[in-house]
């Protein structure tokens, strides 16, 4: 790799060369998933591809990376073809290890995806897909973060083609400093899909519930269910846009200060 460091200046990232542009492609669904096949054939189609993802399902790891224990890196084929590289580890963890050690050059851009089930409004803190994207960013990558809302009977087939056309349009375009893109996409026919428009985090939440069961030796374990609960009610909300069969596209930044209470929190004057 050219440069491993966070080299690039901190303004909208210069849109990609007349070369072919260089996309790295991750997910949190496991390097098995079919979610990132289709993505990967996707990307092909515009770009220089390498793959690397988790070694096995990563759902819910957010920004978790691996600490205290080895990763481990392993060739995977596919029909007798090199399809990419599985990491023992999580989506951040991948997005670090292709950084370091496997890819040659800095990429143009971060993929990550396709994703079961949508990644929206409180989600987006749990999300490993969205965590993979945001370590892009960090690297000063353009990235983006692909999902599928449904987690049975998916059908990738049009998530594919607007991923290309979403990924085309941000190598052209670029991205504004520590800004990555969040897409999701109804589980619907192409010919049901109402439109693309542009959202904002949504204020819908997950309600849990944990359901208990008992070993063999009477001892109690849980397992974690519960829904999305639905508090948006705009076009413009995430949640709210994918269940009237709008593709959703989150412009998403990672600073999470609220500059807004700054002004009033200097004013409690806290002394040492």
């Amino acid at each position: 790799m050219k440069d491993k460091s966070n080299s690039e200046n901190d303004s909208s990232y210069e849109p990609a060369s007349q070369t072919k542009p260089k996309i790295l492609v991750t997910n949190d669904d496991g390097i098995d998933a079919e979610g990132i096949r289709v993505l990967a054939q996707s990307m092909q189609r515009i770009g220089d591809v390498t793959v690397v993802a988790p070694a096995s399902p990563q759902s819910g790891m957010s920004h978790a990376m691996t600490l205290g224990r080895p990763l481990r890196i392993q060739k995977v084929y596919k029909n007798k073809k090199l399809f990419g590289y599985s990491v023992s580890g999580t989506p951040v963890d991948c997005v670090k290890v292709a950084m370091t050690h496997i890819l040659k050059d800095r990429p143009d851009l971060v993929v990550s995806g396709i994703n079961y089930g949508s990644n929206t409004a409180i989600n987006i803190l749990y999300s490993g897909t969205i965590g993979a994207a945001v370590e892009g960013r960090i690297y000063e990558i353009p990235s983006i973060a692909f999902s599928l809302t449904t987690y049975e009977n998916a059908d990738f087939s049009y998530a594919g083609k607007v991923a290309r056309q979403i990924a085309k349009k941000v190598l052209e375009k670029g991205l504004p400093p520590r800004t990555l893109l969040s897409v999701n996409i109804p589980n619907v026919p192409e010919s049901d899909i109402q439109g693309i428009v542009v959202t904002r985090q949504g204020r819908s939440c997950w309600q849990e519930s944990m359901i208990e069961h008992h070993d063999p030796y009477g001892q109690p374990y849980y397992w974690l269910n519960g829904m999305m609960a639905l508090y948006d009610d705009k076009l413009t909300d995430d949640e709210y846009a994918i269940r009237h069969n709008y593709v959703s596209v989150t412009p998403l930044r990672f600073d999470l200060t609220n500059y807004d209470f700054m002004e009033s929190l200097t004013s409690w004057k806290f002394k040492k």
